[in-house]
């Protein structure tokens, strides 16, 4: 069991990349208030958290019955994360003092969604508790690192108030232009992982 848990940590701790949260989440909130990011980062951590435990009971079951690989899943994350970056690196400069976009919260997008519970993650919860291989007790254990991990995440992305006081504003746009770039190049590489996966399986299928 323990063995199990540790490999588990290890295999979430890489595809939820909570480190790379963390940056994404400092320049997003440069200009939020300390009570904003605090509220924001909940937010995100609670929704992937929902979103990744409901992906353990229902994830699996849910895509055969929909027909819907996990690869078809991991495109639409990553041209969903390649547009989001393409905004970041080429977007207007907002004043400082401006309010979030009314209806868009980015503790959903592009926080929770693909950021913490991406495509990666998802793929990965379903598979550490195939129903087909591990029982109700070793899924429970999985569902135990997940709620630990997004613990440390959360922790992680409280930190980033320092960071945003650190850094300034100008070093907040440089960071979220660099940001962007990872992003996009995350996103491609998503997206041809996948392409290369689904031209391994065809010739089988």
């Amino acid at each position: 069991m323990i063995e199990k848990a540790v490999k588990d940590f290890l295999t979430l701790w890489v595809t939820i990349e909570p480190v790379g949260t963390v940056v994404l989440f400092a320049s997003l909130s440069v200009r939020f208030s300390a009570l904003q990011r605090r509220k924001v980062a909940l937010k995100a951590v609670v929704y992937s958290t929902v979103i990744l435990l409901a992906s353990i009971v229902v994830g699996q079951v849910l895509l055969a019955a929909m027909q819907v690989q996990l690869i078809s899943l991991q495109v639409a994350g990553g041209l969903i994360l390649f547009l989001f970056a393409l905004q970041m690196i080429f977007g207007f400069p907002q004043d400082p003092s401006t309010a979030p976009e009314e209806g868009h919260d980015i503790s959903v997008y592009p926080l929770a969604v693909p950021s913490i519970a991406g495509a990666e993650a998802i793929m990965a919860v379903v598979l550490l508790t195939d129903n087909h291989v591990y029982p109700i007790s070793t899924q429970v254990i999985t569902a135990g690192v997940v709620v630990l991990i997004m613990a440390i995440t959360y922790g992680l992305m409280l930190l980033a108030e320092p960071i945003v006081r650190l850094i300034g504003r100008n070093g907040a746009a440089i960071l979220e232009r660099v940001t962007g770039m990872v992003l996009a190049a995350l996103a491609i590489e998503l997206i041809m992982e996948a392409i290369g996966v689904a031209r391994w399986i065809s010739p089988a299928s």
